[in-house]
């Protein structure tokens, strides 16, 4: 009984080897023919950043506004005399200023010492005139319009020198009168020649220019 339970062990045991055997070449045969398992697929890398927004672009300069020029002389007139025959010039009376000079024709004469400011405005006016005082008097001149002394035009000297004033004067009408006048109640004589044996006439001048 022993023997036989020994070859049916032999038995079965060849077989399930067989089987086995068989089993797993058969297996093998498979992998072979289907070029081995899948492999496992690979993660996803992450996304990579967003680039950076380029840089806005400059503003310009903004240009610089240009200065304002400055305004033009609107009308001007130059009245003089040459002083070797002028008589002396009673006080509170006007200097003569007997020729034109330089002008644009606006402000024109009304006769030897008086002289016309058509365009109501502001008026520069200059004037000069060398005079010779007399004994223990000083020289004075002063500015007139339509008949009355415009008070900041006073001016003055003490000896025999050239008195010279210049002030703004400004016209409410049209067509007002301009005067340089002798403020004081003594004659001024205009000093007639250059130096003690001078032959050259001296000048006065009176310079009157529009500027607004």
């Amino acid at each position: 009984m022993f023997l036989h339970v020994f070859v049916l062990f032999i038995l079965l045991s060849g077989g399930l080897t067989s089987t086995l055997f068989a089993s797993t070449e058969r297996g093998n045969h498979l992998l072979g023919e289907a070029g081995g398992a899948q492999g496992i697929a690979g993660v996803a890398g992450p996304e990579g950043a967003p680039g950076l927004a380029g840089a806005a672009a400059l503003q310009g300069i903004q240009g610089i506004p240009g200065i304002p020029g400055a305004p033009g002389l609107l009308d001007f007139s130059d009245f003089y005399t040459l002083a070797g025959s002028i008589t002396p010039v009673a006080g509170g009376t006007p200097y003569p200023f007997l020729a034109d000079g330089p002008t644009n024709g606006v402000i024109t004469r009304l006769g030897p010492d008086t002289f016309q400011l058509p365009a109501i405005g502001t008026y520069l006016v200059q004037f000069q005139a060398s005079l010779t005082p007399a004994s223990g008097t000083i020289n004075q001149m002063q500015l007139q319009l339509n008949g009355t002394p415009i008070a900041d035009s006073l001016v003055q000297s003490s000896a025999t020198i050239q008195v010279v004033g210049m002030s703004y004067v400004t016209t409410t009408s049209p067509n007002s009168i301009l005067s340089v006048i002798n403020p004081t109640a003594i004659a001024e004589t205009l000093t007639p020649n250059a130096g003690a044996a001078g032959t050259n006439a001296v000048s006065a001048h009176l310079m009157i220019i529009r500027i607004q």
